[in-house]
């Protein structure tokens, strides 16, 4: 392991990844501990939905505590609609009682696997 950090990531059955963790972490256990909290909280979560800064496309995001996103989508959407009804696909996967904690970890753009 290079960088010492995780994320972890979220994959549909297809093999898609839905979606990722917004924070690094300092170790695979945190981020394990920290998607095992989100996953808890399907039920009530609500995500923020915006409008992306470069290009095209919406993608949402899970706003934490302090306002910071715990968690967002993989990839921007062409349509707002299609971006909430990923998000509603999101939270389905993420309450599915066989999902294994952590998902897939350590994951993430420029992390070791």
């Amino acid at each position: 392991m290079s960088s010492g950090r995780f994320q972890w990531q979220l994959k549909a059955p297809n093999g898609r990844v839905v979606a990722v963790s917004s924070p690094v972490y300092e170790s695979a256990a945190e981020a394990e501990r920290a998607f095992a909290e989100l996953a808890a909280a399907a039920p009530d979560l609500v995500a923020r939905i915006t409008h992306v800064r470069e290009g095209l496309g919406w993608i949402w995001a899970i706003p934490g505590t302090r306002g910071n996103p715990v968690a967002r989508s993989s990839r921007a959407y062409e349509r707002y609609a299609t971006c909430q009804n990923a998000f509603r696909r999101f939270v389905a996967l993420l309450a599915k009682p066989d999902l294994p904690a952590g998902s897939d970890l350590p994951a993430g753009p420029g992390l070791p696997r």
